[in-house]
């Protein structure tokens, strides 16, 4: 009984212990359109600790991973993660999204580009922090990308793919596609992309495809339709980690497997179970939908594990 009570204790404790282990900072950036905001999680030491970026997916994703449609805290739960690992972290609002709305209220405005330079930025204000060690970018889906295209102009130590799309834009989607659509909004998806792809606008968009091919968004289609994200990674000089999980319904193993041969010195990391929001789910059902909007699940641990040896291996954690 004495044990147990003991027990009981020790967990109740654990959490607070763990919060006061860390600070929790708001952090801003200046950029050319506005102010960024993010907040910075710093374990407490007595030394400088390693910092990653955390560079958020396609569409409106905020710092914490979550858009209108799903809140599932990915992007601050691998935050709370890494800092169990003595790691800090620094996640941020996109341009246009959340606290940094005003940065691009008008969607007109985004450009893959303009995305790179602002996880530039955020590199320059964390090198400059005394309180921080070296730098890794860490990109989570189109942010893989994003972070592939930032590195070589970085400074970072080191570079980790999160179930980043091995393959241009257009070929992910019409894959994706396939089989979603009839033969004949097909057809048109097709169309679009063609002429997106060729840097051509188009205003007449069937209502069922508005929702990814609106006019508003189309200029930001175009920036990042001429990017292919193996030959981004190819550039990339510094350690590279590419994590991909086997249950992903959005991006593919053979995704990962591409960005691999761009970087075939890069560590490949295919985790069991793992889906796109770095959770461990069946392949397929409810469970695998309904983790999108779950911000109860934990990040597969087996990801966590091969982020630690991957620092390790390179002299970014102590061994």
């Amino acid at each position: 009984m004495r044990l147990l009570l003991l027990l009981t204790t020790f967990l109740m404790l654990m959490p607070n212990a763990f919060s006061h282990s860390l600070l929790s900072q708001p952090m801003q950036q200046k950029i050319d359109s506005g102010t960024l905001y993010g907040t910075l999680l710093l374990p407490k030491r007595d030394h400088p600790v390693p910092v990653a970026l955390l560079i958020a997916g396609s569409g409106p994703t905020d710092r914490d991973g979550n858009n209108p449609q799903a809140h599932s805290d990915t992007l601050k739960k691998l935050a709370q993660a890494l800092a169990r690992q003595g790691i800090a972290s620094l996640r941020y609002d996109k341009r246009g999204i959340a606290a940094s709305r005003a940065t691009a209220p008008d969607e007109r405005d985004l450009s893959l580009e303009g995305y790179v330079e602002d996880a530039l930025a955020w590199s320059r204000t964390l090198q400059a922090d005394p309180r921080l060690g070296p730098l890794l970018l860490v990109g989570h889906s189109e942010g893989a990308l994003v972070a592939s295209l930032a590195a070589p102009h970085s400074g970072a130590a080191a570079l980790i793919s999160l179930a980043g799309s091995g393959r241009p834009l257009d070929l992910l989607l019409r894959e994706q596609l396939q089989g979603r659509l009839p033969p004949a909004l097909l057809a048109s998806s097709g169309y679009l992309l063609d002429e997106l792809k060729a840097g051509r606008q188009v205003d007449e968009v069937p209502a069922p495809l508005h929702a990814l091919f609106r006019p508003s968004v189309q200029p930001y289609l175009i920036t990042l339709l001429r990017q292919d994200p193996a030959h981004a990674l190819a550039a990339v000089r510094i350690p590279t980690l590419i994590a991909q999980g086997r249950n992903d319904i959005q991006v593919q193993v053979k995704d990962a497997q591409r960005l691999h041969q761009a970087r075939p010195d890069a560590q490949l990391a295919l985790i069991d179970g793992m889906n796109h929001m770095l959770r461990i789910v069946p392949e397929h059902g409810l469970q695998q939908l309904a983790s999108y909007d779950d911000a109860h699940l934990p990040i597969a641990h087996e990801l966590l594990k091969a982020i630690g040896e991957f620092l390790r291996n390179n002299a970014i954690l102590p061994a």
